[in-house]
């Protein structure tokens, strides 16, 4: 069984849609032994990160997706989150990813917040071969600059994370529930090959 965390986050409900559309056994709930006991856990967001991240230790959600063992996919806020700090207002976050998270600057015309289909490069691991320079689906304003944990990387005004990974931790900066065939290829290789 896959839990999707329930929380203050606005894409449980097309991440929700997309299991059900690969006919996968899920739970979207924020109970803490029911996450803890399911086999594969994803953490969606789209929101503001102070806010979300005072929800979270509210629930003491913060603490439970902190220890788990199985594999876990953050999805963008989600990914973000995984960081050690957001410069979102100023906040500290989960410290997975030992990396900060930074607000997009534009150095000529372009817009923030990123919002569009760009290409991947994968470079390791659960992110197959196939994915290499397919396109996604991404919204956000601020990003995670590359690092030794980024898995995929792509690129607006400069270069930055698209997924990463650290032990049983996954993370991917754009919405694979939005990102049509290729976004189903990316939570079918989450759920399949780990």
């Amino acid at each position: 069984m896959v839990a999707v965390i329930k929380y203050n986050a606005g894409n449980i409900r097309s991440v929700a849609f997309a299991l059900e559309r690969l006919g996968v056994d899920f739970a979207v709930t924020d109970n803490h032994e029911e996450i803890q006991k399911a086999d594969k856990v994803i953490f969606p967001g789209v929101g503001e990160a102070r806010t979300t991240m005072d929800y979270l230790k509210a629930c003491k959600l913060d603490k439970v997706i902190k220890t788990l063992k199985q594999p876990v996919l953050g999805i963008c806020l989600g990914m973000q989150l995984m960081c050690a700090h957001s410069e979102e207002n100023d906040t500290p976050c989960l410290g997975i990813f030992d990396e900060p998270v930074k607000l997009f600057k534009p150095v000529h015309s372009e817009k923030v917040p990123h919002m569009g289909w760009n290409s991947l490069t994968t470079n390791q691991s659960w992110l197959d071969a196939s994915l290499d320079e397919q396109f996604v689906y991404f919204v956000h304003s601020y990003y995670v600059p590359v690092n030794a944990y980024t898995a995929a990387t792509t690129e607006y005004i400069h270069p930055f994370s698209a997924a990463m990974i650290k032990d049983n931790f996954h993370a991917v900066q754009f919405h694979p529930e939005k990102s049509a065939a290729t976004g189903e290829k990316v939570i079918v290789s989450f759920l399949n090959k780990l």
